[in-house]
């Protein structure tokens, strides 16, 4: 089993189209206060994110936020939080965040929520790092990645070891539960070599 004392969660700015994702975040807030678990996440007062903070906060929880100054200055920083951290830019932001989590969990949101996990997930591909990636499958929102993802593997563009890496479950309880237990698969060096060899006869037969 995993220590697992900190956990960063990305998630939407916005509520999104179904109360159930708001529900969602408020239940993954506070099962993380109940169980002493700090959350990270990206420090808004706004949307999914406020939502999540508040419910953690509201059980006595440790949150952390962390945001670039053109956002705090655009009023969405959520400045009653006792640690805050300001960065120079996105991508020091999700450096400083990984910094400070031992885990990842993506909730249901945009872009920029996209951008976070599978900056998470190449990470640990890379052997950069090695911590859990799970995504909160609320109201089968992630259906639809986690079938192309496996397409991916299908076509031979993701190693079958990095997408079995990627926790999915619908429910917060057991996604934490999931994180506690993960126990990465780790790809044999010599897929590289093999690579190697692939283009090499892609090459000379072209």
């Amino acid at each position: 089993m995993r220590k697992i004392n900190s956990v960063c969660v990305f998630c939407g700015s916005s509520p999104g189209s179904d109360p159930d994702y708001t529900i969602a975040a408020r239940q993954l807030g506070q099962l993380l206060g109940q169980q002493k678990i700090t959350l990270v996440y990206g420090g808004s007062n706004i949307g999914l994110m406020r939502s999540i903070a508040d419910a953690c906060l509201a059980e006595g929880g440790h949150v952390i936020g962390v945001m670039p100054q053109g956002l705090i200055d655009r009023e969405v920083a959520y400045t009653d939080l006792k640690e805050f951290h300001i960065v120079e830019s996105m991508s020091i932001r999700k450096e400083k965040m990984a910094e400070l989590s031992d885990a990842f969990i993506a909730m249901p949101g945009g872009i920029g929520t996209l951008d976070e996990i599978f900056e998470a997930m190449s990470w640990n591909q890379l052997e950069i790092m090695d911590k859990p990636v799970a995504l909160l499958n609320t109201k089968g929102f992630y259906d639809q990645l986690v079938s192309f993802l496996d397409y991916t593997v299908k076509q031979r563009f993701v190693r079958p070891e990095h997408r079995q890496n990627l926790l999915v479950n619908h429910d917060p309880g057991q996604l934490l539960s999931d994180i506690e237990s993960y126990v990465s698969l780790k790809v044999d060096s010599k897929w590289i070599d093999d690579l190697k060899a692939q283009t090499a006869r892609r090459i000379d037969g072209l």
